[in-house]
């Protein structure tokens, strides 16, 4: 019996690395390497995984769950730098090149991650000339993610930075919602408050936005959950 849990264990692990792009093409035995230097951990929703005050020198790798990484300034204004969908590395990237002891990252769900060492990092992911270019690029696409999301702090409206949220957030769900498989529209499972985090804003204001988007059709409101109605409207209001 102990070696049949242990096997289940074994795959567990394995399946939390077959979902990351990063390691697409790696054998069975290099995925179990990695596998064992990566293990598992969970966080509650709203817990912090890092902080300033508390940095990790670590690398995670998002198994489930969704993970919300944000910069707070001087005037205690919080700016969401990326929200991580399962699948994606993140962590403390100074590992890799690029100094982030700023952020915070913030559990939007309940969430599971694989976590890896800086000794491990740089033993398996960066002496990997493969896994080391998808990094590369990996980083690339979010520091343009965040460049424009500075931008939308200044530029955009409330609203249209609520309908940016709500637009990003929906293409980065699986085609179909694993709580509702064969549901016709996507939903997100956010509250008021954890969105106008994400947009940078008021709970009452952007209850007062989604309200609006709500009577023209574009969304329907439940308790904790978002659905969009109408993808193309909701990108329009996005500007």
């Amino acid at each position: 019996m102990t070696d049949a849990g242990s096997d289940a264990d074994e795959a567990e692990r394995t399946w939390c690395l077959a979902e990351v792009d990063i390691f697409c093409d790696l054998s069975e035995q290099e995925m179990e390497a990695i596998a064992k230097a990566a293990p598992m951990k969970t966080y509650h929703a709203g817990e912090i995984l890092y902080s300033p005050t508390q940095p990790s020198e670590v690398l995670f790798i998002l198994k489930k769950g969704r993970v919300r990484v944000f910069r707070v300034s001087a005037d205690g204004r919080a700016l969401t730098t990326a929200i991580i969908t399962p699948g994606t590395i993140f962590g403390e990237m100074v590992l890799l090149g690029q100094h982030m002891y700023d952020n915070y990252a913030e559990a939007l769900d309940d969430v599971t991650v694989c976590v890896m060492s800086r000794a491990h990092v740089h033993k398996f992911l960066l002496t990997d000339a493969r896994i080391a270019a998808r990094i590369t690029a990996i980083l690339g696409r979010r520091l343009a993610d965040l460049e424009q999301r500075l931008s939308d702090s200044v530029f955009k409206t409330v609203a249209q930075r609520i309908a940016t949220t709500l637009d990003t957030l929906t293409a980065a769900q699986p085609p179909t919602s694993p709580l509702r498989p064969g549901a016709r529209h996507p939903q997100i499972a956010l509250t008021h408050e954890q969105l106008a985090a994400l947009a940078g804003t008021s709970r009452e204001t952007c209850t007062k936005v989604l309200r609006d988007y709500a009577d023209h059709g574009l969304i329907r409101l439940a308790r904790g959950r978002i659905t969009v109605l109408d993808s193309d409207r909701l990108k329009d209001a996005a500007g």
